[in-house]
Formats: C-alpha cells, sequence, structure tokens
C-alpha cells in the first residue's frame, strides 16, 4: 500500500504542477506550442533532456543490458553524439524558425522547399514516428506501475491513467506543463538511476567491477559484440542511424524552438553530452540482474530492474522507485501527444486542408485531437507485443528519413529539389515499412555482403536508398527546369 501511495502522490503532484504552468498566459498557438519562444538554457536543457531520460532509460536500457549484452552500449553513444551534432545543426534552424515565425518542424520542411506537400509530408512521418514512441511510453508506464505496486494496479489501468493525466495537463497548459514536470522528474530519476546503478552491483555482486567478472565468468563473450547479428556493423550503423535522426523527431525539433536565442543551443551542447553519463548507471542496473534472477526472455526483459527492485527494497522506496518511472513516462510522453496534435492540427489540417484557418480555431483543434491521441496510443501500447528498445528504433528508422532533406536545405546553395526530397523521403519510408512488416533484415536483403557487414542497420539501407532517390530525382528535376527556364532562376530554398 505505501509504493502505491507514493506512486499516486507523484502522479497527482504532476498533474497539478502541468495544470498550474498555465497560470498568467495566454494560450495563443505560440504560447501553447512552444512557450512563446521565452525559454533560457536551463529549461532549454531540461526539456532537451527530458526527450532522453524516458521509460526506455529506466527499463528499456536496463532491460537491454540483462537480455542483450553488449550491443547495449550504443545507448551510451548516439545521444551523446547528438547533442554535439546540435551545436552546430540547431542554432541555424531556430533563426530561420525565427525569422518566419514557424512553430512546427513540417512548417519549416514547407517553408524551406516553398512545397506545402512535402510539409504535410514530414507531418506525416513525424506522426507516424511519434506514434510507436508515445506507444512506448505508456508501455512502459504500465509495467511500471503494475510492478511497483505489487500488482494492485493492472497495467492497463495504469496506462489509461496516466494518458488521462498527460492529456489533461497538455489540453490547458501546453508546452509549459511539460517543461514544469521535466524539472520534477529529472532530479528524481538522477536520483534514482544513479543510486539504483551502485548500490545493486555493490549489493550483490561487492562492486561494479565484481559484477562484471562474474558475468564474464558465468557467461563468456556476453560482454563482447558477436560476430554476426547484432555485431560491431550492427552497432556502427545503428549509432549513425540514431544521432542522425536525434534532433529529426517532431517533439525535439518542437522543443528547440522554444529557445530565446541560437547561444542556447551551443551552450547546452557542451554540457548534454556529460549528462548521459546518466544513462552507465542504467546499465549497471541491468547488467546486475543477470546472474540474480536468470532466465528472463522476450518482452520480459523490460522487468528486469523492476523484478530485482522488488526483491531488495522496502515497499516505500519502491513507490518512489515507481514514482521516477511514472515521470519518465508522464514528461516525454506530454510532449509527444502535444506535437503530434499540434502537427495534425496546424500542418495536416491547415496545411493541406484549409490554409484560411485562423490560430485560435487550430490550437482548439489540436486540444480536441489530444485525447483522440491518447485513446489511440492506449489501445496501441495495450495490444503490442515488441520491447521498449525494438520500438524506440523503429521510431528512429522512420523520422531519419527527414534528414537528408533536412540537411540540404541548410547549404549556402541547396541542389535538392522539392520533388526530389519529396520522393527521397517516400521511398526510404517505403523500404522502412516494408523491411519492418517482412522482418527483413539486411542478411536477407543483400546475402552476398560478407557476415560482418550483414549485421548493418537496416534503417540505414533505407537511409541509402532516400539520399540515392533524391539526388537523382533532383538531378532529373533540375535538368528539366534548366531546359525549361534557359535563363535560370535563384533557387529560394538557401538557407
Amino acid at each position: 500500500m505505501s509504493a502505491l501511495i507514493v506512486i499516486g502522490a507523484a502522479t497527482v503532484i504532476a498533474l497539478f504542477t502541468g495544470i498550474l504552468a498555465r497560470k498568467g498566459r495566454t494560450m495563443n498557438l505560440e504560447e501553447w506550442a512552444v512557450g512563446g519562444r521565452s525559454f533560457g538554457s536551463i529549461f532549454v536543457f531540461i526539456l532537451l533532456a527530458g526527450e532522453i531520460y524516458t521509460t526506455f532509460t529506466f527499463i528499456g536500457g536496463s532491460g537491454w543490458a540483462y537480455g542483450k549484452g553488449a550491443p547495449v552500449y550504443y545507448v551510451l553513444v548516439y545521444p551523446t553524439l547528438g547533442y554535439v551534432l546540435s551545436y552546430w545543426l540547431m542554432p541555424p534552424i531556430w533563426r530561420y524558425a525565427k525569422q518566419h515565425q514557424l512553430v512546427s518542424q513540417s512548417h519549416f520542411f514547407s517553408h524551406k522547399y516553398d512545397s506545402p506537400l512535402l510539409g504535410v509530408l514530414a507531418a506525416l512521418v513525424g506522426v507516424l514516428a511519434m506514434v510507436p514512441f508515445l506507444m512506448l511510453q505508456l508501455k512502459g508506464l504500465g509495467i511500471i506501475v503494475s510492478a511497483a505496486s505489487y500488482g494492485a494496479v493492472s497495467p492497463t489501468l495504469a496506462i489509461w491513467i496516466g494518458a488521462a493525466v498527460v492529456a489533461l495537463y497538455v489540453i490547458i497548459s501546453g508546452v509549459r506543463g511539460s517543461t514544469w514536470n521535466a524539472v520534477f522528474k529529472d532530479f528524481l530519476i538522477l536520483f534514482i538511476v544513479v543510486f539504483l546503478g551502485i548500490y545493486l552491483p555493490v549489493h550483490y555482486h561487492g562492486s561494479i567491477g565484481g559484477m562484471f567478472r562474474e558475468i564474464d565468468a558465468a557467461k563468456p563473450n556476453f560482454l563482447v559484440f558477436p560476430e554476426t547479428g547484432m555485431n560491431i556493423a550492427w552497432f556502427q550503423s545503428t549509432v549513425l542511424l540514431t544521432v542522425l535522426g536525434f534532433h529529426m523527431w517532431p517533439n525535439t525539433f518542437g522543443a528547440a524552438f522554444t529557445a530565446k536565442d541560437d547561444n542556447v543551443f551551443r551552450r547546452n551542447a557542451v554540457a548534454l553530452p556529460l549528462y548521459q553519463l546518466i544513462l552507465l548507471f542504467a546499465l549497471f542496473s541491468g547488467f546486475a540482474v543477470i546472474l540474480v534472477i536468470p532466465g528472463l526472455t522476450g518482452g520480459e526483459i523490460d522487468l528486469a530492474l523492476l523484478k530485482l527492485s522488488l526483491q531488495t527494497f522496502d515497499p516505500w522506496f519502491i513507490g518512489v522507485i515507481g514514482a521516477a518511472g511514472v515521470l519518465t513516462a508522464l514528461v516525454p510522453g506530454s510532449m509527444l501527444m502535444l506535437s503530434v496534435a499540434t502537427v495534425l492540427a496546424n500542418d495536416v489540417f491547415r496545411g493541406a486542408i484549409s490554409k484560411q484557418v485562423s490560430d485560435g480555431a487550430v490550437i482548439n483543434l489540436a486540444r480536441l485531437f489530444v485525447p483522440l491521441i491518447a485513446i489511440v496510443a492506449v489501445l496501441l501500447a495495450i495490444s503490442g507485443g515488441d520491447t521498449i528498445v525494438a520500438l524506440l528504433l523503429m521510431g528512429y528508422s522512420f523520422v531519419v528519413q527527414l534528414f537528408p532533406s533536412l540537411i540540404s536545405s541548410l547549404l549556402p546553395n541547396n541542389r535538392i529539389t522539392k520533388q526530389g526530397a519529396i520522393a527521397g523521403i517516400v521511398v526510404g519510408l517505403s523500404v522502412v515499412v516494408f523491411t519492418s512488416v517482412t522482418k527483413t533484415s539486411m542478411a536477407d536483403l543483400l546475402p552476398f555482403l560478407p557476415p560482418s557487414m550483414q549485421g548493418v542497420n537496416i534503417g540505414f539501407f533505407a537511409l541509402t536508398t532516400n539520399v540515392l532517390t533524391m539526388l537523382l530525382v533532383s538531378g532529373v528535376t533540375q535538368s528539366l527546369r534548366s531546359s525549361a527556364d534557359p535563363g535560370g532562376s535563384t533557387n529560394r530554398q538557401a538557407a
């Protein structure tokens, strides 16, 4: 009962914190979606960090450490490199968005390429990617609450309650509700993850080093990359894929628009990579479970950390762990709901159906979309069976398809046409969908590759087809344009 009380209290605090964030603010579209572009370094830092410290950090990373071993190391690398990339990538994006008063990722694509169709396509790609990510948060929420409450609350009930809490404060406060709760969440998760990452290895193995020695003795080669499957080639390609897609999530892209100036990103690019060290302690927690609770397989690996915690700590502290886990779902989940609702209302409805809709009508429509999105995500989370990390990687394979046309649009002389950008995204996305549905791997697709290369992440193949298609179609359309207009014209797509 004490665990359930702590979890319930954290949920109530999150709800009221999210609602109170609106106080003194007039919720127009810019305020609701991007906080009036007034956030300084600390709030932007917390928002961007909040996108990383999710249920993936709390149970997905530890679960993969338990079930996969060495391949989990990729989670330490890609956020760090992603934040390093942001030092150069985000300032020009922010400046362009500020200059043209853009409030979403698809707005950016539409304006850069003078193509409403490309904007709608980018919006749909974002929604397609964010649904598995939102599903991931809710699925993790159900796992955490059910385990931490000793089964008193079923995963299904926990998911419904969490979705309702998030939907309510997003409707009322928009991005500010997410930001205020992100402050609360980051302090709590920092304490819990670091504590568990040190205490569990020391308690059960004597030390962190002792833990790894015992694992290596009991399971030789578990801590090194295999020769096939998730090998070094898989690691390198997955890191590259996730780094390029890191800022392509519409919610991360949108969080960047909240900054008050472009120097915010440079300052945060220095600090945020250091902040990723917390992920290391999440992995330590997962490794600590391997020899204590052996035999978990499939989706059960996501329960590894919670199972060990339940047999280690008193109920009140299980409640604290559960509360931290709940917040890792609520904060990113709220940003995802906000982003999906804004994209559907502002970029799909107004961008493709009725361009004359006012900002007031758009924000009302976005608020209407929030509970509908929550219901869809809940139903998918309840019926879905993939592990937390598998859902995350699927989403990355979708959003990274936007990266080639984005980076091209920032070049001084962008030679990529809107037709090329659209064709590249469509082809890359089609490859992702086909390979995901058919469970096709690189070994299946290109069996003539050396065994060491057959482990390459299939999403990287989709990205390669995207780039080749984009270049080919752009070359053809540029030639046709030159033939039709011998005098030439200035390409307005340049940054």
